[in-house]
């Protein structure tokens, strides 16, 4: 049982609290405005540690789940078995700021967030490896190994918002992905706690671990729905001498394909390859097909890929760390701008590259030494209607970021294919009862 002096403690009943229309004109009558008693209400529950919400198909009933933050691997686990044990729905995040993404989040009667698992368990830079808890905000990561010189080269989306946990969790990774790989190439061993309130291990603190099933990587990109990351092994890389960044913009797409091609044929290994068609060059403020490169390496490296790149650009160090950061957050900055929008991902191959961009109605990125290409729409219709569309091409397109109040009513995968029913199965193992983050899988898992 948890300890009565836990700081973090509260009871395991979640209540509901209603105030009915007439309840409210009656309040209002000798208080004021009921929207005044609305914001009463919603400040005395946080302030009690509870969380708060409206249900969208009404003005005057809200949602009070319990809110928990347990500080270290104990709690977070114990907190995980005694809300299974009650059955009761569970919402587990770091900071939740990954609403967009992924499948709807159904209401929850407990809401665990792993913000205050924040410790630093393990870092010696002379092995290139760290290990960090995962309420760590990844900003912070990224800062405590620069001083050292090196990185975790992940460069997830939502900025400083973003922990290491849910980094994992959504699977993100950034321009860098080209030469550094994703989450699964970095991650060397994980700590997880599962609902029956038991803490696995997996994985180790050595680059190279041949210990058999990584149950841990089992969690890249589950979006919480198998169970709760602890804590995260990464192995560090040293930060280039410098960085530098070449861009070039065509007036045609074939132009801008095949010089993509001829730099993916040549010596040269980037950190970082992205294309952006004319919607999305201008919203970075260039013109036509851009293609961007990012190089690190010492100036004799530099040297060689300005004599491979010739005609081509050098973007000024500052302009280029604007440059980059705005390319990562991409979609969110894209949500920003457009309430109702939505983000489509589409799963390309590099010669059905130019089919997709060529096909792109809005703004679209493309990685383009993959083939991974997001086209942003301004409302989720269009969003639709154009995945169907891709669908009909037999490319593999599904809705990445979209309104949370609107994904009920979105179709945001592509049909399931023969890896749903392990899928199935792997849900059915770590969660039989279905409580964790329900429907933010793929499938509404």
């Amino acid at each position: 049982m948890l300890s009565s002096s836990s700081p973090w403690k509260k009871p395991w009943y979640a209540p509901r609290l209603t105030i009915t229309n007439r309840t409210a004109n009656t309040i209002s009558s000798r208080a004021g405005h009921a929207r005044r008693i609305r914001a009463i209400v919603t400040a005395a529950a946080r302030q009690q540690g509870f969380d708060i919400r409206r249900p969208e198909d009404s003005k005057w009933f809200f949602r009070v789940s319990e809110l928990l933050e347990p500080c270290d691997a104990r709690e977070l686990a114990e907190a995980l078995r005694e809300a299974a044990a009650r059955g009761r729905s569970i919402s587990l995040g770091g900071n939740f700021s990954k609403q967009a993404m992924a499948g709807p989040t159904a209401p929850a009667e407990v809401i665990i967030s792993t913000r205050r698992l924040r410790r630093v368990l393990s870092y010696d830079p002379r092995d290139l490896t760290v290990s960090v808890e995962a309420g760590l905000r990844f900003a912070e990561l990224s800062r405590l190994l620069a001083g050292y010189g090196q990185m975790v080269p992940l460069d997830p989306c939502f900025g400083e918002h973003t922990t290491v946990g849910g980094a994992l969790a959504a699977n993100l990774s950034g321009p860098r992905r080209r030469l550094y790989g994703a989450p699964r190439d970095m991650l060397i061993g994980m700590k997880l706690a599962i609902v029956e309130g038991k803490i696995i291990e997996s994985g180790g603190m050595v680059v190279k671990n041949v210990a058999g099933l990584d149950v841990g990587r089992l969690l890249i990109g589950s979006f919480g729905t198998l169970a709760a990351i602890v804590s995260a092994n990464f192995r560090s890389f040293p930060i280039p001498p410098a960085w530098r960044t070449y861009w070039r913009s065509f007036p045609e797409l074939s132009a801008a394909l095949e010089a993509r091609d001829r730099i993916l044929k040549s010596p040269l290994q980037p950190a970082a390859l992205d294309l952006l068609n004319p919607a999305g060059a201008a919203r970075l403020g260039h013109q036509g097909y851009l293609l961007a490169l990012e190089a690190g390496g010492s100036l004799t490296v530099l040297e060689r890929y300005s004599r491979e790149l010739p005609g081509w650009e050098v973007m000024p160090p500052e302009q280029a760390e604007q440059f980059w950061s705005r390319v990562r957050e991409f979609a969110p900055e894209h949500l920003a701008a457009f309430p109702e929008g939505c983000v489509v991902r589409v799963s390309s191959t590099l010669a059905g590259l130019a089919s997709v961009l060529a096909a792109a109605e809005g703004p679209a990125l493309a990685r383009a030494g993959s083939g991974t290409v997001w086209v942003c729409f301004p409302d989720c219709e269009s969003a639709q209607k154009w995945t169907r569309f891709a669908s009909s091409r037999a490319w593999q397109a599904l809705i990445e970021f979209a309104p949370p109040e609107r994904k009920l009513q979105m179709d945001l995968w592509p049909a399931p294919g023969d890896d749903f029913g392990l899928m199935q199965k792997l849900k059915q193992m770590f969660d039989p009862h279905h409580l964790l983050n329900r429907g933010r899988l793929y499938g509404r898992i």
